[in-house]
């Protein structure tokens, strides 16, 4: 039996919305207050699912131990009270809250068991969330 575990975890990180491409004017005209030379921050709310067959012994799709330790290692510890603009994964993209939940998304694909589904939801403010959606399958897996 297929059966999916749901977790929140909480991060908080500044960045300003800013591309090399654009000057000034058209940064402001895209981009508006996130622009700002100054940045800003926000308390992020990540939600990862994890889908799975519940394993026979444990009874568990997985260990949730071992989820937190993961996205601990891999979303956490490399986000939470940073700048995204200084961080490596943002060098070369604007760090917008789609851009780093497909930063969330690729580390925690990359470090989970093979045999696990993954979808993650990043909240930026209670107003603005951000999911990465399987085109096609029509669900949400991310």
């Amino acid at each position: 039996m297929r059966a999916y575990l749901g977790r929140r975890y909480r991060l908080s990180a500044s960045h300003r919305l800013y591309t090399e491409a654009l000057n000034e004017a058209e940064n402001q005209n895209v981009y508006g207050k996130c622009a700002n030379p100054h940045g800003h921050g926000h308390n992020y709310t990540v939600e990862v699912s994890v889908g799975g067959e519940i394993d026979g012994a444990t009874g568990m799709v997985c260990d949730l131990a071992e989820l937190d330790g993961l996205v601990g290692r891999e979303v956490l510890e490399p986000f939470d009270h940073q700048n995204l603009n200084t961080l490596e994964s943002f060098r070369e993209r604007v760090p917008t809250t789609e851009n780093l939940l497909l930063e969330i998304r690729k580390r925690l694909e990359r470090a989970l068991p093979r045999r696990l589904t993954l979808a993650v939801r990043v909240e930026e403010t209670s107003n603005n969330f951000f999911e990465y959606w399987d085109e096609g399958s029509g669900k949400a897996v991310g």
